[in-house]
């Protein structure tokens, strides 16, 4: 049997999903209420909880909710001004589905692991159950947080939380479960629901039903459903971009909602939209009645589907953003958008975005299309009209990403390539990235050949090199062939490490110590190739998934500390790795980009080469989107001990960590953002401990509210 799905769920609204269950008059404490705080709790009578918060420029937010029994959690949501107040929405359930499946935890990989096939085994699915028994408010800055619980999911329990941003109309809900059981991967879904009429009490809540549901397609263009009209058949999967959808309510007023735009997403191959969202009536995983919200579809892309570390005793934390708006739908979209800056990479002065690691495959794409058509076509050179500008091209400049750098012929086949096939890719490879580049864009080769050094590596030259990846006895390092071309054979490390030594190119582990490339770089450490300046470090990429942490990517984060303290300066870029990019995919999600330090975007033809020096440098950082660094400083000779950095950010920001080592140890200095308020730019003074002041190295990491980050590479001092 493959798969064995089990449904906790009762239709019956007052004994599901996170309506108050039966029970005594819950305790509550406030004893985590700062003083001054700016969001401010009242639990005004018995069953009811308030909260106000300053939403925006004279603008107030309020959400009350009812702790009793047999009655929606979320009682109303409204905005109010000096002049207007407007209720949007009332008899709200926010609900979470959780699906339990068991991580394979054989392999030397253990919880590291990606090739992993969660959904061809049993599986369970748990819609969360709230037992009101207690109520912690706490509130410190611009946030506050109310915590109800206890809060049950199969093997699962933990509570619900809903944090609040001042300066924001945004309302973080997180069901914060864990488990005491060992190998637990999970997938949640979650989102609002109104009951069906039958089950209020009061007829003059109908009132604030749902009238619409929008959402943006693939295009930009706004597509909306009427309410009667998606309640005619059961709720199901929704492909949308921005990943998310908005309810318009009869009495005026919408609410947006929307996973955190990166950690939602656990790793694939490819970065298909598998229909993250829902709208309308009796979603299978939810109580019944008409809702909204997200979900992660267990198949995945039907490849190696790892799902999402829930390892014993970690508080996994399933988060979803509601986004409160006095307008319609439409704005309230718009407004959310701003986010993800509507899933661009922003333009920064003297940056140039730089992203990598691609198996597009587009050269065989466009070889294997010309062998088919030479019959018909003299013209051997010919492009096929639909590769004229390939379906990824259109995505990348449309994300304003400026430099592109693909992992082309990923297969079993091209380490064995005799010269003349080889050089025939190499060549369609050259000129095609040649043909896509213009003067505001600009296509890269590279590839991942994955021979001589150990696990998985990724190549860039400064320019097109032709070389074979295998070295017969009686062949020569390097040749001259008829045309007048340099051809490399390289049969060793020794070979690969001498190939970019005379080519000025660079290298580095692929998804270190992770798939293929688990053990490495650490196996290869000591050798002569990593120590030397044309072995850049690592990759960084957002897995394995993780709900407990903070941050993302801790797995590369943590190895850039260790490579620092083990030899020479090195750097972790961000990557990639996903087989391809479409219009309509969730590349966003699955994406990353780095901001290299370089005023011109240099020209095919006259190769990249400052490109190359800026990474080895390390003057570049890596982020989500979300987040900018920039001037990073560190002086440890001056007083008081302290970095600058600027920082433009769009989510209300969570914490910034400082790193370093000397060589011995490696020290974290870890400094809360809870005074930060949405959409900032401001440069910061952080003060550092004295132990710093040893560093032989420092960088920076940020993180906001969503978990989306950005990380400088580390500064050496001498």
């Amino acid at each position: 049997m493959r798969r064995f799905i089990f449904l906790v769920a009762c239709l019956l609204f007052a004994s599901t999903g996170t309506s108050a269950l039966l029970g005594a008059e819950p305790s509550i404490d406030t004893r985590g209420v700062e003083r001054g705080a700016d969001v401010k709790f009242v639990f005004p009578r018995d069953g009811f909880a308030e909260v106000t918060w300053p939403a925006g420029p004279e603008r107030w937010a309020r959400a009350v909710f009812d702790l009793g029994a047999g009655r929606p959690l979320i009682d109303s949501l409204e905005l109010r001004t000096k002049t207007s107040r407007k209720v949007i929405a009332r008899d709200l359930m926010p609900f979470t589905a959780l699906t339990v499946g068991t991580r394979n935890l054989t392999t030397p990989a253990g919880w590291t692991i990606f090739f992993d096939k969660v959904h061809q085994e049993p599986f369970e699915r748990h819609l969360a159950e709230l037992t009101v028994e207690y109520v912690q408010a706490s509130a410190h800055g611009s946030r506050g947080t109310l915590a109800i619980g206890p809060l049950k999911a199969g093997p699962f329990s933990g509570r619900l939380e809903f944090t609040f941003f001042a300066g924001s109309p945004l309302i973080l809900a997180e069901a914060v479960l864990g488990t005491l059981e060992n190998r637990r991967a999970i997938l949640y879904d979650a989102g609002l629901v109104i009951p069906p009429k039958s089950a209020l009490s009061d007829p003059d809540r109908d009132f604030f039903r749902v009238d619409r549901f929008v959402w943006s397609d693939f295009d930009d263009t706004i597509k909306s459903k009427s309410a009667v009209a998606a309640g005619l058949r059961p709720a199901g999967p929704r492909a949308v971009n921005y990943r998310t959808i908005a309810a318009d309510f009869r009495h005026g007023g919408a609410i947006a909602v929307f996973p955190p735009p990166h950690q939602f997403f656990y790793p694939l191959d490819f970065a298909d939209n598998f229909g993250f969202n829902w709208f309308g009536r009796n979603y299978p995983s939810a109580p019944s009645g008409e809702g909204l919200g997200i979900r992660q579809p267990p198949e995945g892309d039907g490849r190696f589907t790892p799902w999402i570390n829930a390892p014993p005793k970690t508080a996994q934390r399933l988060g979803i953003f509601y986004l409160l708006s006095a307008g319609n739908a439409e704005a309230a979209l718009e407004t959310a958008k701003r986010y993800t800056r509507s899933d661009r990479y922003a333009r920064l002065p003297g940056y140039k975005t730089f992203t990598s690691h691609y198996h597009i495959e587009h050269t065989l794409d466009v070889m294997h299309r010309r062998e088919g058509t030479a019959a018909t076509n003299s013209d051997e050179s010919a492009i096929p009209p639909d590769l004229d500008t390939p379906d990824f091209v259109r995505v990348f400049r449309r994300a304003e990403v400026d430099i592109v750098h693909l992992a082309e012929f990923h297969n079993g086949r091209t380490p064995k390539l005799e010269m003349s096939e080889r050089l025939r890719q190499l060549r369609t490879l050259h000129a095609e990235c040649e043909r896509l580049s213009n003067d505001k864009f600009l296509l890269l080769p590279g590839e991942e050949p994955n021979v001589h050094l150990g696990g998985h590596w990724i190549s860039l030259f400064p320019k097109p090199v032709l070389w074979v990846l295998h070295r017969p006895p009686s062949a020569l390092f390097v040749v001259r062939n008829m045309l007048g071309e340099t051809v490399y054979h390289v049969g060793s490390a020794a070979d690969v490490l001498e190939l970019m030594k005379q080519e000025q190119g660079l290298m580095w582990t692929a998804h270190a110590r992770i798939k293929s490339s688990f053990g490495f770089p650490d196996n290869y450490r000591d050798t002569e190739f990593f120590k030397s300046p044309q072995f850049l470090g690592a990759a960084w990429k957002a897995m394995p998934a993780d709900l407990s942490h903070d941050t993302l990517g801790r797995r590369v984060l943590d190895l850039l500390d260790e490579m620092n303290q083990w030899s020479p300066p090195k750097q972790a870029l961000g990557e990639v790795d996903v087989f391809q990019v479409r219009p309509g995919y969730e590349f966003y999600g699955h994406a990353n980009v780095n901001y290299v330090e370089l005023d011109d975007l240099p020209k095919f033809k006259d190769g990249w080469l400052p490109l190359l020096e800026a990474l080895r440098a390390g003057r570049f950082f890596t982020t989500t989107g979300e987040i900018l660094v920039t001037d990073f400083q560190f002086a440890p000779e001056r007083e008081p001990l302290a970095v600058r950095a600027r920082l433009q950010w769009t989510f209300p920001l969570r914490h910034v960590e400082v790193v370093a080592g000397d060589g011995k140890q490696i020290l974290r200095h870890r400094i809360e953002l809870a005074d930060t308020r949405e959409h900032g730019d401001e440069t910061f003074t952080f003060k550092l401990p004295p132990e710093f002041a040893a560093s032989r190295w420092i960088r920076l990491e940020v993180w906001d509210i969503a978990t989306n980050g950005a990380f400088t590479q580390p500064l050496h001092l001498k």
